[in-house]
């Protein structure tokens, strides 16, 4: 049966785009002399003839590309943005690769063959795989059994667990209830909590379970083994989830470590393919902003020398990914003793949360008020950024000290690389205190995409010019 996300599909997707690019390389260069007439384009008089092989290197590069995009990785493409992004991302690379192929072996064909090409192979990948998904969405899942999960725990991992079954309907998983030791909870919720876990037998029975789900705390290590050895001999898929996953810096993943499967409880947010994109990214657009912004950099360091005085820069220490301290670069925006005064800045709201940064801090210089409103005084930080330490898209890099007082899933933000912008930046600014709406830094960390960061990029320069919410 060729189901969504299965081997059998992924291998069906595979043929489709191989046959696919062969054929629309073949009707574009048919079609290409009929468009002589267009005004942009260059007439040409024969059909372009390539040789054979150019048609299997175009499809084998352009599926090989996809595979290390993880196109073909269902799992990871379970959301429409996130297949599409892989698409346009894998057929980008593959683009400039076919390019610079026939730069150094037929360089007769015509540059709008070529990009017709490319764009009308990329829509018609685009339009089958949107095909695929409607119809496993309404024919084929209507016709398939869906697998029925129970879980085991109604805690709040549990609980957790029921609330993404329910989110991801499209993967054909039908919850059906729990399994709880506790009286009280299976008395309130009967028709939701079937029964204790001694009951697992009769229950995954009488009620055709496909998939048990184990999410029992760190205490009911002793039960979790019971349960498994008591479904042993049953036709039915056992996972365990963790209690370990509470505290985990952003996620747990199983890793070999030494050759033995261990679960890493600070795996980064982003996996290689992401942080290699991501890395790139960071460096392409930061050296071609120091080019207008370098002679920026040497007229304020004058200014804030000639004005306020030696340093020039204000050198602090700062929480980067994973925890890692780093110096952190900002051009001096206050008076020299700035931290002694610390105390005269700070106020606690009405919530009782202490803020430190507020619009009429007495610290601040003139020519510092000037460079924060429009964040001149962060040009540094380009600096950190090349060397490593900062992203320029990612949660602020935060003081130490704020760090401490933070609850266990806040450190979630420490999982990407922190960055000189961010999600949290462009939805308030200095008007909202990181420290007290890190769940703005939390969204980016669960929703990073490389069009993310660009969207951030393009909105922050608005932000910037305008000059609001920055103090």
């Amino acid at each position: 049966m060729l189901r969504r996300f299965s081997a059998n599909f992924a291998v069906f997707s595979i043929f489709m785009d191989l046959l696919i690019i062969p054929i629309m390389l073949r009707l574009v260069i048919t079609i290409r002399p009929l468009l002589n007439p267009l005004p942009f384009i260059t007439p040409i008089q024969e059909v372009t003839n390539l040789p054979i092989i150019i048609y299997f290197v175009f499809s084998v590069l352009w599926v090989s590309i996809f595979a290390i995009y993880s196109v073909y990785d269902g799992r990871r493409n379970i959301r429409v943005a996130d297949e599409f992004a892989s698409l346009t991302l894998g057929s980008l690379v593959a683009a400039v690769s076919m390019a610079g192929i026939l730069y150094f072996t037929f360089r007769e064909v015509s540059r709008a063959l070529f990009i017709i090409f490319v764009i009308s192979a990329f829509l018609v990948m685009i339009l089958w795989r949107s095909a695929a998904r409607l119809y496993f969405r309404t024919v084929r899942e209507g016709l398939a059994k869906p697998q029925r999960v129970l879980i085991a725990g109604a805690g709040l991992v549990g609980r957790e667990m029921q609330s993404k079954l329910l989110e991801h309907e499209d993967l054909n998983l039908h919850f059906i209830g729990f399994l709880d030791d506790d009286a009280e909870k299976r008395r309130k919720e009967p028709d939701l909590i079937f029964g204790s876990l001694t009951e697992a037998r009769t229950i995954v029975e009488n009620h055709q379970v496909d998939d048990l789900v184990i999410a029992l705390p760190l205490r009911a290590y002793d039960r979790t083994n019971r349960l498994v050895a008591d479904l042993f001999d049953m036709p039915v898929k056992v996972w365990i989830i963790p209690d370990y996953f509470s505290i985990a810096l952003h996620q747990a993943v199983v890793e070999n470590f030494a050759g033995i499967p261990m679960l890493d409880l600070r795996a980064p947010a982003l996996d290689e393919y992401q942080r290699m994109l991501k890395r790139g990214f960071d460096l392409i657009i930061t050296i071609l902003l120091l080019i207008p912004f370098l002679p920026l950099m040497m007229v304020i360091g004058p200014l804030v020398l000639l004005i306020d005085g030696w340093p020039v820069l204000f050198f602090q220490k700062r929480m980067g990914e994973n925890g890692k301290m780093f110096n952190f670069i900002k051009f001096r925006t206050m008076q020299r003793d700035a931290e002694l005064l610390k105390k005269d800045a700070e106020f606690w709201d009405e919530q009782g949360n202490l803020i430190h940064k507020r619009p009429d801090d007495p610290r601040i210089t003139r020519l510092g008020k000037f460079l924060r409103r429009f964040s001149l005084d962060e040009l540094p930080q380009f600096f950190n950024i090349l060397e490593g330490n900062m992203s320029l898209v990612g949660p602020r890099p935060e003081l130490p000290e704020l760090v401490e007082k933070y609850e266990p899933w806040q450190r979630q933000r420490f999982a990407v690389p922190q960055g000189l912008t961010g999600w949290w930046q462009i939805h308030g600014r200095s008007d909202k205190p990181m420290h007290l709406h890190t769940e703005d830094d939390l969204y980016y960390v669960n929703h990073y995409s490389i069009w993310l960061d660009i969207e951030i990029c393009v909105k922050t320069l608005w932000i910037v010019m305008r000059g609001k919410g920055a103090y």
